[in-house]
């Protein structure tokens, strides 16, 4: 292993990915979850970078750490909220099973890619990668692409008549 400015980046970024997301996880504040994710994205948009997947990472500051992070906004601040009351936090001892957990999946990972050798293949990732990524996605994973354009738009129509449903009983309340 070899340090260098890529190293220490590549470190700094998954550090910041992986307290994000822990801290997504533990605060309390809708709000600072929402940063916490925030963060978590761009410093995944960071270690596109250092892949020279510089389309992948504009798309994912504009579309995660934007419009996502937007909606669910939106989507908080739009919604009643019953019962704000606080759940109680477990324990310790949830807390001490929790920290074995990760501990144990962190072990199992770096024991399953320690000794873990892929043969070098000559690739082009820094040559026109854009169009790269167009031509794999439209041509060998166009049924995944289309989709995941059903699922999404029945989700939209599932979530449209879900809020139909409230606002009917609304009006059947009133």
């Amino acid at each position: 292993m070899t340090l260098s400015g890529e190293f220490f980046a590549f470190m700094s970024l998954a550090l910041v990915a992986v307290i994000g997301g822990v801290l997504l996880l533990n605060l309390t504040k809708i709000i600072h979850m929402v940063v916490a994710l925030v963060f978590t994205f761009v410093s995944i948009a960071g270690i596109y970078v250092l892949l020279s997947a510089e389309f992948l990472a504009v798309i994912q500051v504009m579309i995660y750490s934007g419009a996502i992070t937007i909606m669910m906004l939106f989507g908080i601040m739009l919604t009643r909220h019953h019962g704000d009351e606080e759940e109680p936090k477990g324990g310790r001892l949830r807390k001490l099973v929790l920290l074995l957990g990760v501990l144990g999946f962190g072990a199992a990972v770096y024991f399953g890619i320690y000794d873990l050798n892929f043969e070098a293949l000559p690739n082009t990732l820094h040559e026109n990668n854009t169009e790269q990524i167009g031509i794999s996605l439209f041509s060998h994973y166009i049924i995944p692409f289309e989709l995941t354009s059903v699922i999404l738009l029945a989700a939209l129509v599932g979530a449209i008549v879900l809020a139909r449903k409230d606002d009917e009983k609304e009006g059947d309340q009133e």
